[in-house]
Order: structure tokens, then C-alpha cells, then sequence
């Protein structure tokens, strides 16, 4: 019995002392400090529009580093890149507290509520960061977006002023600000500032379909159809049409809106609503505005 309890309490002494001993699980390694080498990377891969590479190693850097407030901040850029803007949003409001990184995450939070159609909270979010730093190009550009809505022609331009400036010519800027300038019926500023845009991006689609649409605001129907790919037939013939009706050339408009349909080789919804708002406006005599959704 004396042996048995001296046993019993040998046992009962070792096994707290030993509490451990065959625990497998690895220590966690304490998070390595975030290299501004990393950063270089990611972003040299966003700017080539190689998002997925971006992405690789945004979650290669957040294992090792850690919750980096900027790479809170590339995720939130990458979200807004795949459209996942509420993502996006949160992104960028988690880390507004952040001294250093206010100006970027207030740019991007105003880009991502402008995407969600939250305009007026939007404007808020952009007019700070502007005025925190006025080199934040992609805010200057995304506010002459939010002044367009509004057709505030006169903050447009010169928001899209500053984000030519601070991005020394973005061609996305440089199309946006023809656009602007093609919505208030100045193809003849707009023009140059669709061809700047090719010039630096020639594959920039939209540049290259506002050129074609500026073109037909100034007459040159033909001009503006001639050279598009087959692909883009229907489009170009469709927003020649478009352009057409806006002067008051209703046969010419509903000339290219046949021709349009024609080459579509299917039912092309757009340009038979076009056609009908021609016909419309052609026998009331009237002249409707300039609308985005008109021509696509």
C-alpha cells in the first residue's frame, strides 16, 4: 500500500513538470518588417494591370508581414480593379485612421462610394483627399467624373486639369476630359484630348469609340465608321447614328441605325430604340441632349 501511494504521488508530481513536452505544435514566427521592395512589386504589377500577380503577392506579404496597413490598402486597390467595391470600401475606411495613409485610403474610399453610385458621400471623400494632397491624381480625376454627373462643367475641367497635371497626361484622364467636353457639345476640344489618349494607351477602347462618336458630332459620319474592326461595325454605326440625331440630321441618323442593325446580323436593341427615337424626334422636330447611355 505505502509503495502504491509513494507511486500514485511520484506520478502526480512528474506530470505537471513534464506539461508540454509532447506538444507538436510550432511556435508562430513573429511577423517580418514589410520591404518597401514589396511594395515596389505590388504595385509595378498593378500598374501593368497584372492584378492576379498583384494579388499573389499581396497574400505572400500579409502572411509574412502581417496586417500592414498598406497592404490594407492594395488590397482595397485590387478589389476596386475586380469590381468588388463594398470590399473595396471597407478596405480603405479600416485604415483612415491611419495618419500616414489618410490621404490614399479618403481617395480611395470617395473612388470605391462613387462606384456604388453614392455621389454625394462620394464628392466628400474625394474633395478631402484633394485638398490633403493635391498630387492625388486618380481623386482629381474620379471628382471631374463626379462634377460631370452634375454638370458642373466648370469644376469638371478643372479637377481634370489637376489630374493631368499631377499624372503627367494619364491617358484615362485625357478621355474622361473629352468626354466632358463631348457631353457639353465641343467634339472640336474633345478630339484632342481622345487622340493624347491613344498616343500614350493606343489600346484604350473607350478613347478610341469617343473618337469616332466625336467625329460624327462634327459631321464626319463616314470618317468615324470607316477603319473600325468588324467586330466593332455595329457599335461605330450605331454611335454615328446617335451622333446624327443629336444635330438634327434625322435621315442620316436613321441611315446608320439601319446600317447598324444590318451588320449586327441579329436583333441589336439599341440601335431600334435609337431608330424609334429618331423617328420620334424627327416628326416632332424636337432635339434631345447628350446622354451617355445612347451610345454604346
Amino acid at each position: 500500500m505505502r509503495f502504491q501511494a509513494l507511486f500514485l504521488c511520484t506520478l502526480l508530481g512528474i506530470l505537471p513538470a513534464q506539461a508540454g513536452l509532447f506538444d507538436s505544435t510550432p511556435a508562430k514566427p513573429a511577423p517580418v518588417k514589410l520591404s518597401e521592395s514589396t511594395l515596389q512589386q505590388i504595385q509595378a504589377a498593378y500598374d501593368d494591370q497584372r492584378y492576379l500577380d498583384a494579388g499573389k503577392l499581396l497574400d505572400q506579404a500579409l502572411l509574412i508581414s502581417g496586417s500592414d496597413p498598406r497592404l490594407t490598402y492594395w488590397a482595397g486597390e485590387l478589389n476596386l480593379a475586380r469590381g468588388r467595391y463594398q470590399d473595396a470600401l471597407s478596405n480603405f475606411m479600416s485604415i483612415k485612421t491611419e495618419p500616414k495613409m489618410h490621404a490614399k485610403a479618403m481617395a480611395g474610399e470617395g473612388i470605391a462610394l462613387a462606384k456604388l453610385g453614392r455621389s454625394q458621400e462620394a464628392l466628400l471623400s474625394l474633395q478631402a483627399a484633394v485638398s490633403e494632397d493635391s498630387k492625388a491624381w486618380r481623386a482629381w480625376n474620379a471628382l471631374g467624373s463626379e462634377y460631370d454627373r452634375k454638370h458642373d462643367w466648370a469644376n469638371a475641367e478643372a479637377a481634370y486639369g489637376h489630374a493631368i497635371s499631377a499624372s503627367g497626361g494619364a491617358a484615362i484622364v485625357m478621355n474622361n476630359r473629352g468626354f466632358s467636353r463631348l457631353s457639353q457639345r465641343k467634339p472640336e476640344q474633345a478630339i484632342p484630348d481622345f487622340v493624347a489618349a491613344l498616343q500614350k494607351k493606343p489600346d484604350l477602347a473607350p478613347a478610341r469609340a469617343n473618337l469616332r462618336l466625336a467625329m460624327s458630332m462634327q459631321g464626319e459620319y463616314e470618317r468615324a465608321v470607316n477603319g473600325a474592326v468588324a467586330a466593332d461595325q455595329a457599335i461605330a454605326l450605331n454611335n454615328a447614328g446617335y451622333a446624327a440625331m443629336l444635330r438634327g440630321d434625322y435621315d442620316k441618323a436613321k441611315d446608320l441605325f439601319t446600317r447598324a442593325m444590318k451588320v449586327k446580323g441579329g436583333y441589336y436593341a439599341l440601335a431600334a430604340a435609337n431608330l424609334e427615337k429618331t423617328q420620334s424626334l424627327a416628326n416632332s422636330g424636337a432635339v434631345k441632349g447628350t446622354e451617355r447611355a445612347g451610345s454604346q
